[in-house]
C-alpha cells in the first residue's frame, strides 16, 4: 500500500439540514482536499501530506436537484406548485437528471480523495450501490443494479421493477462530491412531480412501502450504523466519529 494513501474517513451526520448549506459545505470540504494535493505537488514525496477523506448523512426538507446533464422537463411542477407543496427547485453540478430529496430519506455525501483507494469512478459507483444493497439485505430485500441505470433497483427486468436509491456524483481530481439517497419513510407522492432520473417507465419505492410500516426514530438510526458499517468494508475504510 502506498504509504500515502489515507483509508480514514471521518463520519458526521449532520441531522436535518437545508439542501443549500449542506451542498456548500461539501464543497468546502473537496476544497480543503483539493488544495492539499495542489501543494503535495510542489512537495518531495516523503513529505506529502495525507488528504482527508469524509462521509456525511443528512435529511433534507423537500427539494427537487437537477443534475448538470439533466432535462428541466423533467420537473412537472411549476413555481406555483412548488410554494404549494413547500418544496425548492436547485440545479447542482452531479451527473444524473432530475431527483428528490425529503424528510424520511437518508442522503448520504462521501467527499473521497480516491487516489486514497483506486481511481475508478464506475467502481465507485458499483461500491457505492454495494453498501446500499448489503444495508437493505438487512431487511429482507434482494437490491440489484439495472444495466445502464445507476442506483438500486428491486426486481429488474420485471415490469414493476422500482428503484430505492438514486445516485448522482461529480469528481474533480478523483475527489468525489455528491452521493445516494435512500429512500425509508419518504413521502412518495413527492415524486409525482417529477419523471424520477428521467425514466419515463419504471417506479420508485421505499423501504416503508416494501415492508408496509412506518420505520421508528430508532431504526432509523441502526440504518445509519448498517450504512457505516457496510461502507467502511465495501471502502475497505476506517470510519472515525467527527
Amino acid at each position: 500500500m502506498n504509504i500515502h494513501q489515507n483509508k480514514v474517513v471521518e463520519f458526521e451526520d449532520l441531522g436535518v439540514k437545508e439542501y443549500q448549506p449542506s451542498w456548500d459545505y461539501q464543497e468546502k470540504l473537496m476544497k480543503d482536499i483539493i488544495d492539499t494535493k495542489i501543494k503535495n505537488r510542489e512537495l518531495p514525496e516523503e513529505q506529502h501530506l495525507l488528504t482527508p477523506n469524509h462521509f456525511l448523512l443528512v435529511e433534507h426538507p423537500h427539494v427537487y436537484t437537477l443534475g448538470k446533464s439533466g432535462h428541466e422537463e423533467n420537473m412537472l411542477a411549476g413555481i406555483d406548485q412548488l410554494k404549494e407543496i413547500d418544496a425548492t427547485f436547485v440545479k447542482v453540478n452531479r451527473g444524473g437528471d432530475i431527483t428528490y430529496h425529503g424528510y424520511g430519506q437518508i442522503v448520504g455525501y462521501p467527499i473521497l480523495d480516491l487516489e486514497n483507494f483506486f481511481t475508478d469512478i464506475h467502481k465507485y459507483m458499483r461500491n457505492l450501490e454495494e453498501v446500499i444493497i448489503r444495508t437493505i439485505a438487512e431487511y429482507g430485500l434482494k437490491g440489484e443494479r439495472s444495466p445502464g441505470e445507476t442506483g438500486v433497483w428491486l426486481d429488474v427486468g420485471k415490469p414493476y421493477a422500482r428503484k430505492i436509491c438514486a445516485m448522482g456524483v461529480k469528481a474533480s481530481r478523483w475527489v468525489t462530491l455528491h452521493g445516494f439517497a435512500l429512500n425509508i419513510n419518504t413521502d412518495m407522492r413527492y415524486f409525482e412531480y417529477i419523471i424520477p432520473c428521467g425514466i419515463k417507465d419504471k417506479q420508485v419505492t421505499s423501504l416503508k412501502r416494501e415492508l408496509e410500516r412506518e420505520l421508528t426514530p430508532e431504526e432509523m438510526e441502526e440504518i445509519k450504523a448498517k450504512i457505516r458499517k457496510h461502507f467502511a468494508d465495501v471502502f475497505e475504510a476506517e470510519l472515525v466519529f467527527k
